[in-house]
């Protein structure tokens, strides 16, 4: 997963903006211009949010799909859903805002991120817009970049405010979009569900914690019921939603016990355990011995 750092390491923009990673209690927000967009970006996840006027030519990879986009687009990316944008001109334009979602939090609106079609995973992340439209969510972007700049003591109400208006904008296009399909998977729902699953992995940390780990998780995730997630998994595979996902924390726990140093409270509360109680208990169910017997039946 790509962090903040990361990202502002890749683009060497510390350098001029030192204290634009600074992460407080209050989240994270910034704009920039796309006039220094790298040629390819890496296919990954991100730990934040990131809306992006495209005036460009290249190739959107996002989740098991593709698309073209060969005329100005808006895009819409989360956390949970990996993407990669290739070039196709040198030729790049436009801005894009990057905000984590303690940024947004702070206001009684949040469930926006979550219940706009436009951050869904299975949604259209991508919308192409006319020359009208264009303007429009260019002088947003402005009026953002001119605000970040500001010394207004309630600025970044401001900026939330004109998140909510790019949101709005774009929720009035209705563009037809058609996605190239990766594969021909039996059931989309359940593919995406997959996706989700091992995008998750590996923990590279013990500062991450898991974040869907329940089948009501991913089905929210899905925008879809969970009753029909665990239908589409289950004639898919023949196994419930609930064991692909305790099968796959398994797996990840015993190789967080054997091939790290952490302990056992790091990788309970990194795989998304309230409690190393609960993971012990989850643990042993699962594997068949405690976390502490498995570590030790490894070194042996």
């Amino acid at each position: 997963m790509e962090t903040l750092h990361d990202f502002y390491h890749r683009f060497a923009l510390t350098k001029n903006n030192p204290e634009s990673i600074n992460l407080t209690s209050f989240g994270h927000f910034n704009v920039f211009k796309r006039d220094a967009c790298s040629f390819l970006t890496p296919y990954s996840r991100r730990d934040y949010y990131k809306i992006s006027l495209i005036l460009g030519v290249g190739e959107l990879h996002y989740a098991n799909r593709w698309i073209k986009v060969d005329r100005p687009a808006l895009l819409f990316s989360n956390p949970m859903v990996p993407y990669a944008w290739e070039t196709a001109s040198s030729d790049q334009d436009g801005w894009f805002c990057l905000f984590t979602e303690s940024f947004i939090s702070q206001e009684s609106r949040q469930g926006f991120l979550h219940e706009s079609p436009l951050f869904k995973v299975d949604g259209n992340p991508i919308l192409f817009l006319n020359d009208e439209q264009v303007h429009e969510i260019s002088t947003i972007f402005k009026k953002m970049n001119t605000e970040i700049a500001s010394e207004y003591a309630h600025k970044y109400d401001m900026l939330r405010s004109y998140l909510h208006l790019i949101v709005h904008e774009a929720l009035k296009v209705n563009p037809p979009i058609k996605f190239e399909k990766h594969g021909n998977a039996s059931s989309r729902i359940c593919h995406l569900f997959f996706e989700l699953l091992e995008r998750q992995f590996p923990i590279d940390s013990p500062e991450y914690h898991l974040k869907l780990k329940t089948a009501n998780d991913f089905a929210y995730g899905l925008s879809v019921h969970v009753n029909h997630l665990n239908r589409a998994v289950k004639e898919a595979t023949g196994k419930t939603t609930s064991e692909h996902i305790s099968r796959r924390i398994t797996d990840e726990a015993k190789a967080l016990l054997q091939f790290t140093n952490w302990n056992i409270s790091e990788v309970a509360y990194s795989l998304g355990f309230e409690y190393p109680a609960y993971f012990t208990n989850f643990f042993k169910k699962n594997a068949g011995l405690s976390p502490k017997n498995f570590r030790e039946a490894c070194t042996a």
